[in-house]
């Protein structure tokens, strides 16, 4: 009997010893999640302290329907911009990015996501940068006012380094826009109304942007 008992309780042990680490391993996900938020907030802070506000405009329509992942879009910034680390891209430059797979999973009838990573002078010369959208806004006179100012010139870029996120209701007709400064995208164009999300040439992208080598 004393025999019987013994194996008993040295099986009970070993029970509770399978069984404990189990369960602080239930744990490690959501502790696993926690980490990962906090080490993309503390990313995004350094980023954007990184970041200086400009604006742009795109230079050709995008049609989100037809758009394919891949796709090359073109904005021409409308002002000078000097980086962070001394680098300095003139008026006229021209973002270069792609519409690629939202990394937010933003829910909606229609999306396009956008990722602007080289500037390109006009010497030719190419500068990896990172750029988050941080306000959109249609072209002049699309919203049925005479705006005076260039393409990607008409609204004031008042975005500052405290700013790690966007999510801006109506940003143009019947669209959202969303963003984050630690995302790779630029961001994303979420409809929740229409099938479609059409984007004409002469948009303003009021942007964050900073050099993808102390940005990324």
């Amino acid at each position: 009997m004393k025999r019987t008992l013994s194996a008993c309780l040295s099986l009970a042990a070993l029970s509770l010893v399978y069984v404990i680490p189990q369960l602080a391993l239930a744990k490690t996900p959501g502790q696993s999640m926690a980490t990962q938020d906090t080490a993309q907030q503390i990313a995004g802070k350094h980023e954007a302290r990184m970041m200086v506000p400009t604006q742009a405009a795109l230079i050709r329509s995008i049609d989100a329907r037809k758009a394919m992942l891949g796709d090359t879009v073109r904005a021409k910034l409308s002002m000078k911009a000097r980086l962070k680390d001394g680098t300095e891209l003139p008026s006229g430059t021209i973002l270069v990015g792609t519409v690629t797979a939202d990394d937010l999973n933003m829910a909606g009838k229609a999306k396009l996501t956008l990722r602007f990573t080289d500037a390109k002078l006009k010497n030719g010369k190419v500068i990896p940068i990172k750029a988050t959208i941080v306000g959109l806004f249609p072209p002049s006179g699309a919203d049925g006012f005479d705006n005076t100012g260039a393409p990607g010139d008409q609204i004031a870029n008042t975005w500052n380094d405290q700013t790690l996120q966007v999510d801006e209701l109506e940003a143009v007709s019947g669209v959202d826009l969303h963003s984050r400064v630690a995302s790779k995208n630029s961001g994303t164009l979420v409809s929740t109304r229409k099938k479609d999300i059409k984007l004409p040439a002469g948009s303003e992208l009021a942007l964050a942007i900073g050099a993808q080598s102390s940005a990324s």
